[in-house]
């Protein structure tokens, strides 16, 4: 069976290719994935500023892809739990950029946190918490 890249992951989804997700970085159980911005996802058009669902997606496909990069992972995961908490309106124009860490494995769940920020790195968009799944059953990946 061929392995999987985490790029690879990231292609293989629709919704990252629609929202043009790019991976920046990687390293065990961490990555770092941006999107640009994009006036399709705006949820205010007064303002500009992007929709919570897409910057909810980047935060939530770089946590699944952090968990896969664990070394305790099965290579699998689906989300159990995300919470975000919204910071701070990303600024329209800017990129957005998620950096997720899988802190902890279990045999069965993954805990990840993540933070977006815009250009402004100091201040975040928004940080989340959450639980993913690491399929029973099955072996680390090697």
């Amino acid at each position: 069976m061929k392995a999987v890249t985490p790029q690879h992951f990231v292609d293989s989804l629709p919704h990252a290719r629609a929202m043009n997700m790019r991976l920046d970085e990687v390293s065990e159980g961490r990555c770092v994935l941006s999107m640009p911005y994009d006036p399709r996802l705006v949820g205010d058009p007064g303002t500009g500023v992007l929709h919570g669902g897409a910057v909810y997606a980047l935060l939530d496909t770089a946590s699944g892809l952090a968990t896969t990069l664990h070394p305790g992972s099965s290579g699998s995961t689906a989300t159990l739990d995300l919470r975000i908490d919204y910071m701070r309106p990303a600024t329209p124009g800017q990129r957005i950029r998620a950096e997720a860490i899988c802190y902890n494995m279990t045999r069965t769940v993954a805990f990840i946190r993540a933070t977006a920020t815009d250009e402004d790195t100091t201040r975040p968009v928004a940080v989340a918490t959450g639980a993913f799944t690491n399929e029973a059953g099955r072996r680390p990946r090697p």
